[in-house]
């Protein structure tokens, strides 16, 4: 699908870090997976949980909890990997996500989403595109682009290379 045909596209798949829901565009959502194993790469960030293998390809896994300050959480039945799509300085990366638990696709018309609220300037939270309401529920809807960042792109970069130079070993 072009990228034009994807941002006309109004739904979005909606997920739980404990209590929060939060909402991601269709577009950027490859896959979701099943809880499995993750490899731990030594001395990534916390929030890099490790990398799993897809098809024959390294995918980094981020806790998505971690990222955002949260407390890591044990895996549940419910506890899966969203694999998405980013954009980060004109390279297109897969990147799997840990989240606590997938809800639903929902449609959103554009309107229907309030922007961010204003926290000041100590709390950076460009990632969030906006607000919205289902069912008497706010969600977050985030600009996964900004949620991974061009750091995260050099330690990405740096596990899938590590991952394959430990493969080559073995």
């Amino acid at each position: 699908m072009e990228k034009e045909n994807k941002k006309k596209i109004d739904s979005y798949l909606s997920f739980k870090l404990g209590d929060e829901i939060f909402a991601l565009h269709v577009g950027k959502v490859q896959k979701i997976l099943e809880m499995r194993e993750v490899t731990e790469v030594p001395r990534a960030p916390a929030y890099m949980k490790g990398v799993i293998n897809l098809r024959g390809k390294v995918l980094p896994v981020i806790d998505l909890r971690v990222k955002f300050g949260m407390s890591p959480a044990e895996w549940t039945k419910t506890t899966c990997i969203l694999v998405v799509e980013a954009e980060l300085e004109e390279d297109i990366v897969m990147v799997g996500l840990l989240v606590d638990a997938v809800q639903a696709v929902k449609k959103i018309d554009r309107e229907e989403i309030l922007p961010p609220p204003s926290i000041g300037s100590k709390f950076k939270s460009d990632f969030i595109s906006g607000m919205t309401r289902v069912n008497e529920k706010f969600f977050m809807v985030l600009n996964i682009d900004l949620v991974i960042s061009s750091d995260d792109l050099i330690n990405i970069k740096e596990l899938q290379k590590a991952k394959e130079a430990f493969d080559k070993e073995s």
